[in-house]
This record gives structure tokens, sequence and C-alpha cells, in this order.
């Protein structure tokens, strides 16, 4: 490493040559003010930056080209694994075709609009299955009977379906029996499902005095699948379990609407404030989770969206190029940037936009194992402005880490969350519980890189049908 000085009349005017010099690779080691501006004399500031010699910089960009090479055919073989994963994971107790055959025969009987029996039609399958799963704990005994009775069943059906299409060509009309009988196989289509959730027996927690009812499995399978903490999502369910009517119980989509309602009332997202008044929003977080990138998404929002007057302050000055990112935003949305090296200017920068009605500051990322430099933060939230603070996270960080991340960053009094790469993340479990053990509000999901179009303002709806349903980004 070798280490260059460079001053200007300003910070900005001396970074400016270093970034001239030597590109925004270089790291600033030092920054100070020489000398103050007067009357007669103009400032003088100078700034330290170390610079990589060639050879090291050449060596660093071939290991980071390999590294994101590795990297994406580690997340393409990931990837594979995933799919193969979950086509293995249908469980063996039933082969889908008999769902699947179900399904047509029910669209077939709709369209019939002839007479038919329903004494010609036992729906013996669905009793017999409920005796054999009573009379019988262990689960390697409900595979074979239940699937053979299940395939004669739909053997009978098609057969009066063939009857009942020929009896159709005759003119017979008995539209009000058809109903019934199509509902009488819309709950055996149901059971089926209740029985292909037997296998929950063996696998549903039972500490705690916790029991998962065989109804309420699949729901439960695809909240843990998502990556909801245990403990959470048996609070969530064991409320459920207890307030849910026993009448909505006969149901596979009733519960899970239930559910999904439940877990909507389980967070809370801030909706986004729609005075015009001043409002100073600082992003502060963990290094690499698209701090700067959200930040120009929102300048762009409040300002291209709601046509408001919106400033940009700056305290990143590790980076020359946290400025140069920015600098390119603010020019092409004809935004006031400013950058910030100590609490002192911090003020008087706050008070050169007061005229603005959104003034946004970013902050250098800073690990939420590094306490002192978080600490430094905090002396610019000291003055008599009233600042929001918003954290920002990636969706890609696991639970745990993302719980670290918020107790060391709570030291800045955190108002709300903000979650970037919804769109990389396989599961949106960790933003839930998270949410849900802090009480802290969510304000803006980002979901991809296009500005401003991939920030949304985030809602419970949104989030639990992602978690439920998978992530879709809504601008697509």
């Amino acid at each position: 490493m070798k280490l260059y000085t460079y001053s200007g009349e300003t910070p900005p005017e001396a970074l400016k040559k270093a970034q001239n010099a030597h590109g925004d690779e270089a790291l600033i080691i030092d920054s100070r003010e020489i000398r103050k501006k007067t009357l007669t004399e103009p400032g003088l500031y100078e700034v330290v930056v170390a610079v990589q010699e060639q050879e090291i910089q050449q060596e660093k960009e071939i290991i980071t080209q390999r590294s994101n090479s590795i990297q994406q055919r580690l997340d393409e073989i990931a990837q594979k694994e995933l799919e193969r994963k979950r086509t293995q994971k249908k469980l063996d107790v039933f082969d889908d075709n008999i769902s699947r055959q179900l399904s047509r025969a029910v669209k077939e009987i709709s369209e019939l609009s002839n007479e038919i029996d329903s004494e010609d039609i036992k729906l013996d399958f669905s009793q017999n299955a409920t005796n054999h799963i009573r009379s019988n704990n262990s689960l390697q005994t409900i595979n074979q009977p239940i699937v053979q009775q299940a395939s004669s069943t739909l053997e009978t059906l098609n057969k009066r379906i063939g009857t009942k299409l020929q009896e159709k060509q005759s003119g017979l009309e008995n539209t009000e029996e058809l109903r019934g009988i199509k509902q009488e196989l819309d709950k055996l289509n149901d059971k089926l499902k209740l029985i292909q959730n037997m296998v929950w027996e063996d696998r549903s927690p039972k500490n705690e005095g916790l029991n998962i009812p065989h109804e309420f499995a699949e729901i439960y399978r695809i909240a843990k699948t998502s990556g909801i903490i245990k403990n959470h999502l048996d609070a969530i369910m064991s409320l459920s379990l207890e307030l849910m009517p026993l009448k909505m119980r006969e149901n596979s989509l009733t519960i899970k609407r239930y559910f999904r309602e439940v877990l909507r009332k389980m967070i809370y997202c801030r909706p986004e404030s729609k005075d015009m008044t001043k409002k100073i929003m600082m992003l502060v977080g963990p290094t690499g989770v698209g701090k700067t990138t959200a930040l120009a998404k929102l300048a762009a929002r409040f300002s291209l969206e709601k046509k408001a007057k919106v400033g940009i302050i700056t305290l990143d000055s590790y980076r020359i190029g946290a400025l140069e990112q920015l600098e390119w935003y603010a020019e092409r949305m004809r935004i006031s940037i400013q950058m910030v090296m100590a609490p002192e200017d911090f003020l008087k920068a706050l008070d050169s936009l007061r005229y603005c009605d959104y003034i946004l500051v970013d902050t250098a990322g800073r690990s939420q194992n590094d306490s002192e430099k978080i600490s430094q933060i905090k002396k610019y939230l000291q003055g008599d402005y009233k600042i929001n603070t918003s954290l920002v996270m990636s969706a890609t960080t696991k639970f745990e880490d993302l719980k670290d991340i918020y107790d060391a960053f709570g030291i800045l009094n955190i108002d709300t969350l903000i979650f970037s790469k919804l769109d990389e993340s396989r599961g949106l479990g960790n933003i839930f519980s998270l949410a849900y053990e802090t009480k802290k509000p969510i304000s803006y999901f980002s979901v991809g890189q296009e500005v401003p179009t991939d920030l949304v303002v985030a809602t419970n709806e949104a989030l639990v049908d992602w978690l439920l349903d998978g992530f879709i980004n809504p601008n697509k």
C-alpha cells in the first residue's frame, strides 16, 4: 500500500483530486481541516488515501472474477439441489395422480346437466380411510389399502360419468342432484388431503403440550419452510388453534385463509407519510446491504413521484466511490447533495437544506461487531433536529445475524426497518420473525435493482403473501 496526500479548499475538492489520480478503489485513511475559511483566505482540507500497487490490484481483480464465477456456480448448484429436494419431498402415502384424477372428475361432473343417482356412487372411500387411520397408529399401514381404495372409487366415478354422458344425449336433466354430488366429491378431495397429512403424527411438535392437528399440518409445513423461527411459529399456531372456530376447520382453504390473517396481525408495517412537512431520514446498517441504492430509490420516489424537494447528505467518506454513486443519481434528478465529515458540519448541512421537504442521510456501512464505529454515527443524532433512523438489512441474512445487527444498531434508537434484496432470498420467514420479535415497523421493501421502481411501501398483506406463496416482484 502507498499513501498519497491531496488538499483542496473543500473536502469534496480534495477527494476529487484523489479520485482523478487513483480512481474509486483508493481508501481514505485520514481527513482533516488544515485551515479554516476566513474573509481573506479560503479553507484548506487535506485527505490521505491509500492505494494498492498495480500488481496487487491486478491480482485482486483476478481473484474477484474467479470468486464471482465460483459463487455463481455454487448458486446454480444450490438452486438445482433445492428444486430436487422439493420434488422428492412429496409424501409416499399418496400418489399425486389420485388428486389430479379427482379434480378432473369434478370438472367433468360440473359440465354434466343430466340426472345422476347419488346412491349409485358410494363414497365408501372417505369413511373407510378415516376408520383405517383411526384403527392404525403406524404410518406404514396407511399406504397400499388406501391407494387401492381411492383407485377403485375413481374407476367407479369414471364409469358413472360415461354412463351419464350417454344419458345426457337422451335429454335427461337434474342439476340439483348433480350439484349435491359435486359437493360430495369436493369433500372427498379435501379428505384425501387430510389423509395425506396423517404422516404429520410422527413429525408434529409435541413439546410443551403443543399438538398440531392433521388439518393444520400443511400450512404449518409451508410456514416452517419459509424460515419462521420455530418458537414464533408455535406461538402463532397455538393462537390460531385457540381462536379459530371449529366450523372453519372442516375445509383446508378456510384454514389457510384464517392462518394468513393471523400472521398479518402479528407484524406492523408503517404506511408512508402523506403530509409534506420536513422529514429527515437517516439510513444505517451493515456493509453490502444496499443502503446507498435504497437511498437513491427513496430520493427518486420523493422527487419524481411526489414532486417534493429533496436534499441528500452523505456521511460516507470511507470510499470515494460512494460519493460518486450518489452524485451520479443527484445530478440526474437535480437534487442537492452535500458531503459531511464531522458532526459539527452535519448541523450546518441540515440548515442549508432546510428548504427541502425530505432530507436523506447516507452513512457508511458498519459491522455489527464494531460497536465503536456504530457509536460514531450516534454523534450525528445528538442535535435538535428530529431524525427518523431506518435500519437497512438484507433479506438474504439469516435470522440470528439479523437479530445481532438489530441489537448492535439499537443504540441509534431505530424507528423503522427497511429490507433489501427480497428478490434474492429463498424465504422471508427471517424477516417476519425479526419484525415479530422486535415489534418494529417495516417501512419499505427493496425488491430489485431498478431505480426507483424496485422500492415498494411495505404492507402486511404483501409480506405474508410472499411468505406463504413465494416472492413475486410486483413490478414484473
